[in-house]
């Protein structure tokens, strides 16, 4: 739960027809220090990493500028501006770092009143309600156990991929949708598990880590059958203490009298 620090209460006015309808609306503003230092220090990383980025791209178009040449292809200002604004779109930073796409030399600027509006908003989540009723704190207990609820069912849809059906039969169908949410309430307990134990990483994660643990079972000319088993690394050691499970073992082997 985010420690609420403010509870604003507004008044919106809707004009229907002629007529003056006042509805009273409740602003909830909720917001945690921490969560709102790590974004910004997350956003001021990347967006040093981006501008490191592009000093580099100007000097050596600069340096080519003056008869140096590199091993590839020649840098121009259309590829380093092209390259730069797609690195910057996919860092969701555009309104930050606005680049030049009309002139014909690569330039960009920092906005930084819309700098400083996005590290305002860190840390922050905003309700808005006509629920008299409820306290801040509960309005977004409510708001958080919902959009719990909506992060499942993206989950099943893409992660556990409940959909599409290939069944016809009620009863297989109803077996498919069980199988699929037992599943969710598995992913559900890794993550809680992985949480409690401080891990840095999600269940999607850490099966992917967990995936390539295998078990060999080799067989050659009839003989009897040698088994083996992949080492398994310190992440995934550390994803199996989180989930409180415990490593793979091979099974015992009976030798022959």
């Amino acid at each position: 739960m985010a420690p609420l620090h403010a509870a604003l209460f507004a008044q919106a006015k809707d004009e229907t027809q002629g007529e003056t309808l006042w509805n009273d609306l409740r602003l909830i503003v909720a917001h945690n220090p921490n969560t709102a230092a790590a974004q910004t220090a997350a956003r001021a990383e990347t967006i040093a990493t981006l501008e490191q980025q592009a000093t580099q791209w100007v000097g050596k178009l600069d340096e080519q500028d003056t008869g140096k040449r590199y091993r590839g292809r020649k840098l121009s200002d259309g590829g380093v501006r092209a390259k730069f604004y797609r690195a910057v779109c996919e860092a969701h930073l555009t309104r930050i770092i606005q680049v030049d796409l009309k002139s014909e030399q690569f330039t960009y600027r920092i906005d930084d009143q819309a700098l400083q509006q996005a590290q305002l908003m860190d840390g922050k989540l905003m309700l808005i309600t006509n629920t008299q009723d409820l306290s801040p704190i509960d309005l977004v207990r409510r708001y958080k156990s919902l959009a719990d609820i909506e992060r499942g069912f993206r989950v099943l849809k893409s992660e556990i991929e409940i959909g599409p059906v290939y069944h016809r039969l009620p009863n297989r169908i109803k077996a498919h949708a069980s199988i699929c949410f037992i599943a969710l309430i598995l992913y559900r307990v890794m993550r809680q598990r992985l949480r409690a134990a401080d891990a840095k990483t999600s269940p999607e994660k850490a099966l992917a880590q967990l995936r390539r643990i295998q078990h060999h079972r080799i067989t050659l000319n009839g003989t009897q059958p040698n088994a083996g088993l992949s080492t398994t690394s310190t992440e995934q050691a550390n994803i199996l203490a989180a989930l409180s499970l415990t490593k793979p073992q091979l099974p015992e082997q009976l030798t022959l009298l």
